[in-house]
This record gives structure tokens, C-alpha cells and sequence, in this order.
């Protein structure tokens, strides 16, 4: 069972193979523009992308939905799902962006208006400094307590799902509070109201998540089969991202500051706190030039991997450089201390401009 409020240890080999997840390199080369995320292997599994394929090859529509949950910083791993949503966007896709407020009063104990205070100044602010025009007419961004389209759609899927399905989905038990349990079906709806005939009707629609928020997916995907004679839904395709490591190891979390660098944070802090993150590097400097380090379990090389180098010739150098020992951690740290610095530098910049905007998105 994944736990998508709690999962931090994750094997992505076993939860590919228990829930049949598909592998997503089968789809690059179909790509013509394939994103960074996905020719690196970040992006690693996906259901039914074909569909999505097929949409922007004949240039049909389709939508994107992917989820904000206001309960703490952004930090640069979110940064991924953002980057999707700017390739999404260059594609042509409707993107719908729910600001998941309900699940955040019901998992985590965040006050309505906290949470829209949030959204606001951290998370739409962030998304609006990485790219995403969110002014644009096919964006559109919600607070879930306030579309009432989505409310009363997942009304209506309630109808056919029962305590023993969402028991053996989420491990719900006895002493779970109801709004919780009532939470993932307002997400199915957030997924699947892009379909409905007041928003243009059935469509392919992708939701990209980290793996441990497949138990959404696989529970959206049942119950739109279930609603198919009556809404005419398409089932939702998925994509799956690796997460991106902490600084001191493990998964990167929002929850314990001292595994992130947040996207609020000043130059200097974020320039600092890599200068103390896991490397791959051997225990010896001598081990190291005989035996090379091991960039797999490294997360300096993870950070340019993910979000600093754009150049996939210059980043296979630098694998190389630290698997045969030419390159140093020390060399190797500095020089991503100062890309780090590079990129805070111009996006604190942007974070000034988009505070300015964030504040009437979601009155658009």
C-alpha cells in the first residue's frame, strides 16, 4: 500500500511491477520535442500516454491536471511539475490547476484561509516566477472549496464507491475523519471535470504525479470506467517522476527543512545549504581517483540532473569526469554551488514581479 500523504521510501523497480505501471522511454522516441525530464529517465512510467501522443500529434485537444496542496513551502523538487506544465502548455494543452484546500483542511489541519493565503504568496507566486503564464484563458486555476462543478461531481461519484474500496486503497480505518476519506473523490473530480460537456466534453487528460500519488490515479481510473455510460469519460492517462533527493539523503520534504532548498529562499541560503549535501564521493581522496565516484547516489549530480544544466552533452561530460576520477567532489560542489546561485539570483527576481500578479489569479 503507498500512502500519499506519507510515503518517503520509495522502490520504483517493485511499484512498477505490482501495479503495472508502464515505462515511459518506450514513448520519448515518439516525441519530437520529448522534455528534458522525460529524455533523462526522470520522468520514468506512465499510463496510457499513448492517448496524450496521439492528441498532440494531430494537434486534438487534451488537458493537463496536476494539484497544488497548500500545507507548506515549494521547494525545487516541486519545481518539476511545473517544468511539465510549461512543455504541456507549448503543446497546446488546457491546464487545470486545483488548489487543494480541502485536502489540506482534512490531512493536514489547514484553515481555509490559511491555505488560500498560501496558494497565493508561495505556490502561485512560484509557478508564475518558473514560466507559467497562469493569466493565460486555457490555465485555470481554483481553490477546490470554491468550484462547485468539482463539489457536486464528486458528490455524485460517491454514489459508487464504498468505505471497503477506499479501506484497501488508503488503509483508512475506524479512527480516520470523515473530510479525509471524502478528500480523494473531490481529487477524482478535480481530475476528471476537465471532461464534462460545460468544459468541452470528453478528452484525453494526463495527470503527471509522483509515484506515491498513484493510489489517485488507479482509484480516478476505476471509477470513470464506472461513470463511462453516463459521463462518457476517457480514462485519465498518467506519468510518474522520481523524486528528487535530499540534501542530507532520502526524499526531499517541505516537513523537515534541513533535506530542502525552498524556492523562497535568498541566494546565498540556497548556495550555502547545497555546499553541505550527500555527495557520491568515495571515503578517501585517493579511493576516489582510482575508483571514481558514484554519481547514481549523488545529490549534486541529481540537482544538475534535474533543474541546472540544460545541455545533455555537457552533463554525460560531467558523469563521466566523476565516474573515472577526473573530477573532484570539492570541484564538483563549487561549480553547482555557483549554478544554484545563478538561478536563485534571476528567479528571486521573478518571484518580486510575479507578487505583484499572484494576487488576482484566482479572481480571472
Amino acid at each position: 500500500m503507498i500512502d500519499p500523504w506519507g510515503s518517503s521510501s520509495l522502490d520504483y523497480e517493485r511499484l512498477v511491477q505490482q501495479f503495472g505501471i508502464k515505462p515511459f522511454k518506450d514513448m520519448v522516441n515518439d516525441l519530437e520535442t520529448p522534455h528534458w525530464l522525460m529524455r533523462r529517465g526522470i520522468i520514468f512510467g506512465q499510463r496510457d500516454y499513448g492517448r496524450i501522443l496521439k492528441a498532440i500529434r494531430e494537434k486534438k485537444d487534451f488537458a493537463v491536471v496536476t494539484g497544488m496542496m497548500p500545507s507548506g513551502k515549494m521547494h525545487i523538487g516541486h519545481k518539476m511539475i511545473v517544468d511539465q506544465l510549461v512543455w504541456y502548455d507549448d503543446h497546446g494543452a488546457d491546464i487545470y490547476i486545483p488548489i487543494a484546500d480541502m485536502e489540506s483542511y482534512s490531512a493536514r489541519g489547514v484553515d481555509f484561509e490559511t491555505a488560500k493565503e498560501l496558494a497565493i504568496n508561495e505556490y502561485i507566486t512560484n509557478y508564475l516566477a518558473l514560466g507559467l503564464n497562469l493569466e493565460k484563458k486555457n490555465i485555470h486555476v481554483y481553490l477546490q472549496s470554491k468550484n462547485p462543478a468539482v463539489e457536486d461531481l464528486a458528490y455524485i461519484l460517491g454514489k459508487r464507491v464504498n468505505f471497503n474500496e477506499m479501506k484497501a486503497i488508503y488503509g483508512f480505518n475506524g479512527s480516520t475523519n470523515i473530510a479525509h476519506m471524502y478528500a480523494p473523490l473531490i481529487q477524482v473530480a478535480d481530475i476528471l471535470h476537465p471532461q464534462l460537456e460545460e468544459f468541452g466534453g470528453p478528452k484525453p487528460t494526463v495527470v503527471p504525479v509522483g509515484v506515491d500519488q498513484d493510489p489517485h490515479i488507479r482509484l480516478t481510473r476505476d471509477i470513470s470506467d464506472r461513470f463511462k455510460s453516463q459521463f462518457h469519460f476517457i480514462s485519465p492517462s498518467s506519468t510518474y517522476h522520481r523524486f528528487i533527493t535530499g540534501l542530507t539523503g532520502g526524499k526531499m520534504s517541505s516537513s523537515k527543512p534541513k533535506t530542502a532548498i525552498f524556492l523562497s529562499d535568498s541566494p546565498e541560503v540556497a548556495k550555502n545549504k547545497i555546499k553541505t549535501a550527500k555527495t557520491g564521493g568515495r571515503e578517501s581522496l585517493q579511493e576516489q581517483k582510482e575508483l571514481g565516484g558514484v554519481p547514481e547516489d549523488c545529490v549534486i549530480y541529481e540537482m544538475l540532473l534535474y533543474h541546472l544544466i540544460d545541455s545533455d552533452k555537457e552533463l554525460t561530460e560531467i558523469y563521466h569526469n566523476c565516474k573515472n576520477g577526473t573530477i573532484m567532489c570539492g570541484e564538483c560542489k563549487n561549480s553547482t554551488a555557483e549554478h544554484l546561485l545563478k538561478f536563485f539570483e534571476e528567479f528571486s527576481k521573478k518571484r518580486e514581479k510575479a507578487k505583484k500578479i499572484a494576487v488576482n489569479i484566482l479572481d480571472k
